[in-house]
Parts: structure tokens; sequence; C-alpha cells
């Protein structure tokens, strides 16, 4: 079979502000030392699907040097990760405006290695998944496009986009958040004896020549305007996917997703021989903990622990915690350079969290510097965007970069 796949950068990402302020949603660091575009690399990978192209537009540049820095593959073979940033031609003048838009201005591109299929899917969701047995499921079927779905309650429905199949699977009807609502119950997905109802998950199989169709006209999103018309006139089916999946969309989110890695049994495991997650190959020391008590943590490559606790928490690379500094429920995600090295800033006070601190229900992005004594909580604070933090719903962030001096209380 030969098949192709695309995965989408995404757009500014306003829902994870801070964290997009600087890169793109995929470039966002995830459990420590991965970033989010590892995941659907690592699943195109571990599905055989070697040829893959990763569509961008903002805030792009970490992304591209992550990717370029990490995917090479053996100069004999024909796999490869390819980025394909927006731009403009002599032809189109525009960028990218949506997710059907940008497979749109680079179809020549993904047309130049003749695949029969196309699989795309997200820069931005956790999931492990395999994608050969949809795959052989679009085929038997004799379905022209294929959309991964996700069973779910009325609690979630409402809120999501959510298909209508008959019993054969094939996919009748699209509603894009309908709420709870008297349209939710016709929605109901027939092939359950319970109240279930079918979510798409944004993951999608094209036979090539359906994709180039579709896309003749000016539609800009697939899950709002292609889906919807291709049921009419195409053969569109559903592949129900019964694993873990999360759509890392906002603050909340990607904090509550990445502190369930910490669990003794989370239900996205890291360590999945099977489904290995890939990403840069980095020379650094082993993570050590000198007179700290840790509990239910992931640890980094190059961390130095003295502080007096460290609970429910991702510490990532080169992460120092100082003496007597109690964390918890807090994702850091770490630094690029320790305090002595040449790429440390010269004014800057040594990366990492310093003496005596106190850090709950916190993200903390790389390269903070943080002085001594200094606490940082999201009691009592409304949601908003503040001079050195913000808060989104109960999560207190602190942006990549930042000083907090000494005796600061956030």
């Amino acid at each position: 079979m030969n098949v192709i796949g695309v995965i989408l950068g995404g757009g500014a990402g306003t829902r994870l502000q801070p964290l997009t302020s600087e890169r793109s949603k995929p470039a966002v660091p995830i459990a420590g030392k991965y970033r989010l575009v590892d995941i659907p690399i690592s699943n195109c990978i571990n599905n055989d699907i070697k040829r893959i192209f990763v569509l961008t537009q903002f805030n792009s540049e970490s992304l591209h040097r992550h990717i370029q820095t990490t995917y090479r593959f053996d100069s004999f073979s024909k796999s490869f990760v390819r980025i394909l940033a927006a731009q403009q031609t002599p032809d189109d003048e525009s960028w990218f405006n949506g997710t059907a838009d940008a497979v749109r201005k680079t179809l020549t591109h993904l047309g130049n290695e003749n695949p029969d299929y196309v699989v795309i899917l997200s820069g931005d969701q956790l999931y492990s998944m395999d994608f050969q047995a949809m795959l052989k499921e679009h085929i038997a079927r004799g379905a022209e496009v294929t959309i991964a779905t996700k069973p779910t309650d009325r609690r979630d429905a409402g809120s999501l986009g959510i298909l209508e199949s008959d019993k054969d699977s094939r996919i009748i009807n699209f509603v894009e958040k309908p709420g709870d609502t008297p349209e939710l119950t016709k929605l109901r997905a027939p092939m359950y004896e319970e109240e279930t109802f079918l979510a798409s998950m944004g993951i999608y199989i094209f036979n090539v020549d359906v994709l180039k169709r579709l896309l003749k006209g000016d539609a800009q999103d697939f899950g709002k305007e292609v889906i919807p018309q291709a049921i009419e006139n195409t053969k569109v089916y559903s592949y129900i996917y019964n694993g873990y999946w999360r759509d890392i969309g906002t603050i909340r989110n990607f904090w509550e997703s990445s502190l369930q890695l910490t669990d003794a049994m989370p239900e996205f495991s890291l360590y999945d021989s099977k489904y290995k997650i890939y990403t840069r190959m980095r020379y650094l020391p082993p993570s050590k903990v000198l007179s700290c008590v840790v509990n239910n943590c992931l640890l980094s490559e190059g961390c130095i622990l003295s502080g007096r606790e460290v609970s429910r928490s991702i510490v990532g690379i080169r992460g120092v915690i100082g003496e007597g500094t109690i964390m918890r429920n807090t994702v850091m995600m770490g630094a690029d350079y320790y305090a002595d090295e040449e790429e440390a800033p010269k004014a800057c006070l040594p990366p990492g969290i310093g003496r005596d601190c106190h850090v709950e229900d916190a993200i903390i992005d790389k390269n903070v510097c943080i002085g001594d004594r200094v606490v940082i909580s999201p009691k009592g604070k409304k949601n908003g965007t503040y001079d050195r933090y913000s808060i989104s719903d109960g999560v207190i962030v602190v942006p990549k970069g930042m000083v907090i001096p000494s005796d600061t209380v956030l």
C-alpha cells in the first residue's frame, strides 16, 4: 500500500497561550523530554508510514529545528519527515486559511509521492493508534474516506464534533458541537445498547483521488466543511477507536493530561515497547536526586533535585530544584542550558527553581529562572494575564524565559 502521512501544524494556538507565544502547538514540550509533534510522527513510524509531511505556519521556527535535528532516516531509503511551510507563490499569495486549505495548497508536493492513500493527523493530540488496522478496514469496506471516532457519553458529546452512522458504520450526518439538545439524541450510535455517541478524532484516511476532488472548491476546514460535504456524495465510514485519546487544546487539558502520565498505571503509557515515542537525542548526564522526597514523578535527563518534596510532577530536561523547595502538581519543562554554559543569559538567575520555594498547580515553561523563597500558586486568583504569569482554569503558568526574583509571591 502506498501511503503518506500529513500532520497539520495547527493555527495560532490561542487557547494554549502563553505556551504558544513563541512556538507552535506541535512544538510545545510534553512529558519532560518530548514535543507534541513527536506523538503523531511516532505513530506514523510505528505503523510503517515513513513518508511524512508536516504542514506549518505560525511560530514554526522551533518546530522546524526540532524536526530537522530529530528525524533523519537512512540516506538510501525513501523515508522522510518533510516540512511544508506556508508560502506565497506567483499563483497564490495567501497563507493557509484552515486545515483543508493547507492541504489544498500543498497537494502538488503530496502528489509527487504518488500515494494511493493519505492519512491526515493533528499535531496536538495524545494517543497511540494502529493506523494499519484502520487502513485495512478502510480498504475492506470500499471506503473513500474513513474517520477515526471515539465513543463518548452525553456529558462530553455536546462539545465535540459528533458523527451519526448507520449499523454498518457508514456516516450519514455530522454535527459540530450539538450541545445537550434533542438534536444530540438523534445522533446516538446504533451499534451500542447504552446511549453512546461517536466523536470525530480529527484523524482521516482519504483515497488520494477523492481528496483531490473534495478540495477542488474553496472549503477551508475539514471538520466544518469538507466532511459534511463528503457525506452527501462520498463513501464515508467510521473507524471506532477504544483506546486512550486526548486533545491537548487548552491549558487545563494539557496540565491534566501531563500529570496523568505520572500515575502508577496511566491510561497512556510512555513505556509501551510496541508504540515507542521518538524524539531528539540529547547527550545529557543521568538525573541526580540529592535529598529530595520524590513521589509519582517523571524525571527527564540531566535533572538535579535538592528540594524537600516533589510530588505528582514532571521535571523536564536539565530541571534544577533547590534545597527546601516543595513542588506539587506541576509541569516543569526544564531548560535548554545550565547556568555555567555559554548559552546561559549573563544577567539571569540560574535556570530552575531556587531554595525554599513553594510551587503548586503550575506549568513552568522552559528556561524560567526562579529565585529563593518564591511562592507560585493559583489559589484565590482569577483567570487572566498578569505581569509575570497567567491563570487559566485553576492552573498558573509562568511563560518561557521569565525571571522571578527571590521573595516574590505569585
